[in-house]
């Protein structure tokens, strides 16, 4: 079945004139990069989510590698990361030569929870220096619960907040307050809340933290406390103007002032950007749970945490494909073939060749169970009200073999 109606794509940013106008006004400057729009955008975001320092960066995957390394994270220390998230959350703490260990995750959230972070603790046996929550689909994990296990264990907390930006955790507070997390990392692409084409902002209460994170994002490059003062210095004491020294190897993950300013004209819509995604995720939920018995057997949202308030990045649903009769690439396709996208969030981390060649085949049965299940449907602000009940609609068709 054909659909002559606009494709809903699973994500989408929402662009308007003062986005435009923000960009335009940077290309217009005489600063396209490491200008005053980065620092803007910074002090910009820490007053959004209540956080002492933000540090921006190129992108998501850059937040979470800076976080790691302002950490020391390396060689003979073990990060544990739930299974079920994108590849950067383990991706980047392995690059610095630290060992994964996979933690389980709740079959119907995808959440790592205290009890699976315990057991991949004890499977770790030691040597585990941070811990590193993922707030999956914008649903916070209990950090309460967490934060007091990994405190326990003496490990860092890095919380993956790339899909929780807007979200608020069980004491109110804004996700990257530094209330719970010593970082926090969060993603700037299009697809999220925050657009800024691409980009990433770690948040900290820690200052040491934040001025490391910064030399990282800068080829470790200082223009301060100097090492070697015969080169430093002129003959009347100052600082050569020219100068600056390499604290250690480093990478250029700087932040572009032309991101930086469509980042924070985004910013200004945050809450009711936030606000929106709440609407449409509560239109689904009603419309799923209209359904009847025998097709809401077979499709059901997500399961909900119940801590804090999400600030929805993906709508999930879970599907028993089995009972349907279809597998899931030919229920995508049946969705694409009506104007409908979808996704797959995420094919779990134990799963993937390069770390299975490693680890061996592990038994984590809650991601394995999220993943047999998980379909993320159609979710962005600029959808309407009848674009949710299209797809749910599309849904209902399948499962009646129309």
């Amino acid at each position: 079945m054909s659909s002559d109606r606009p494709f809903l794509p699973y994500g989408r940013q929402s662009i308007d004139d003062a986005d435009v106008d923000a960009v335009v006004a940077v290309l217009r400057s005489d600063w396209l990069t490491t200008g005053p729009a980065v620092d803007a955008f910074e002090a910009a975001f820490a007053t959004a989510t209540g956080a002492p320092h933000a540090v921006c960066c190129a992108n998501g995957t850059a937040a979470l590698h800076m976080a790691y390394h302002a950490l020391g994270i390396g060689p003979g220390d073990n990060v544990i990361v739930p299974s079920v998230t994108f590849l950067a959350t383990a991706s980047t703490a392995h690059l610095l030569g630290a060992g994964i260990v996979f933690a389980d995750v709740d079959p119907d959230t995808a959440l790592m929870t205290a009890e699976t972070l315990k057991a991949a603790l004890d499977r770790a046996g030691g040597g585990v220096a941070a811990v590193a929550p993922v707030h999956m689909a914008g649903q916070m994990a209990d950090m309460d619960a967490i934060g007091a296990v990994a405190r326990d264990a003496g490990a860092y907390i890095v919380e993956d907040a790339c899909h929780a930006i807007g979200g608020r955790d069980a004491a109110g507070r804004q996700v990257g307050s530094a209330g719970t997390g010593d970082l926090m990392t969060f993603s700037l692409h299009p697809v999220k809340t925050i657009a800024a084409g691409e980009g990433g902002v770690v948040t900290t209460a820690d200052g040491a933290l934040a001025e490391r994170m910064r030399l990282f994002r800068n080829h470790g490059m200082s223009r301060t406390g100097f090492a070697a003062a015969d080169q430093a210095f002129a003959a009347d004491g100052a600082a050569n103007p020219w100068y600056y020294e390499m604290t250690e190897p480093a990478l250029n993950y700087r932040l572009s002032d032309i991101h930086a300013a469509l980042a924070t004209s985004q910013l200004t819509r945050l809450p009711s950007f936030v606000e929106r995604r709440q609407a449409l995720a509560t239109r689904y939920d009603a419309a799923f749970a209209s359904l009847p018995a025998h097709v809401s057997a077979m499709v059901r949202p997500s399961g909900r945490s119940g801590y804090g308030i999400p600030a929805w990045h993906l709508y999930v649903v879970l599907i028993d494909f089995e009972a349907l009769g279809r597998d899931r690439a030919d229920v995508m396709r049946a969705l694409g073939s009506r104007g409908i996208g979808s996704q797959v969030h995420y094919l779990p981390l134990h799963r993937q060749p390069y770390f299975r060649q490693r680890h061996g085949a592990l038994d984590l049965p809650g991601a394995d169970a999220w993943y047999a299940r998980a379909l993320s449907l159609p979710l962005f602000v600029d959808m309407q009200d009848d674009d949710v009940d299209r797809v749910v609609e599309a849904l209902h068709d399948l499962c009646e073999g129309r």
